[in-house]
């Protein structure tokens, strides 16, 4: 691990020492460390990565006129990039979903903005994670070898 200097003003510091409190960082540097890496993902997602996997979580009126209806066709018309989805009931009129979707990242911006701009949805936010994927052959101990993909989470700079 390398050991840095950085000067930053007073009124940054105060700032940076009341996320640490906040969130309950041991140290400024455990602090600085994550609000680096946040930066850069942020940054790397602006590059927009070929492709990725990431969870759509939102938040929606379920008695919205044809909300849930719409919802499910548009997953449908998308099934190439949805993986899976949790339903779970809020309130009486609520539901959170969260769907993990893998594929192209532009892809799935584009259908996660889709889904969030639904009139209804009350929530949405994406968060997503930058992959690459490789075909692999071998065997997992418990049938013969056989291609199939694997997809690795890429490193902050790859």
């Amino acid at each position: 691990m390398q050991r840095i200097t950085i000067s930053i003003n007073d009124e940054l510091l105060a700032a940076l020492d009341r996320v640490i409190e906040k969130r309950g960082y041991q140290n400024r540097s455990e602090a600085i460390r994550d609000l680096t890496r946040a930066g850069m993902i942020a940054h790397e997602e602006e590059s927009e990565p070929s492709e990725g996997i990431a969870a759509l979580v939102y938040a929606y009126d379920h008695e919205a006129r044809e909300l849930a209806k719409r919802l499910t066709r548009s997953f449908h018309d998308h099934h190439d990039l949805s993986l899976a989805t949790m339903h779970v009931h809020l309130d009486h009129d609520s539901c959170l979903e969260v769907a993990v979707l893998r594929g192209a990242m532009g892809e799935i911006r584009h259908f996660a903005e889709h889904v969030m701009a639904e009139r209804g949805v009350r929530y949405g936010r994406l968060v997503t994670v930058p992959v690459a994927t490789e075909a692999a052959n071998h065997a997992h101990g418990y049938e013969p070898s056989r291609p199939h993909l694997h997809t690795h989470v890429r490193e902050i700079g790859d």
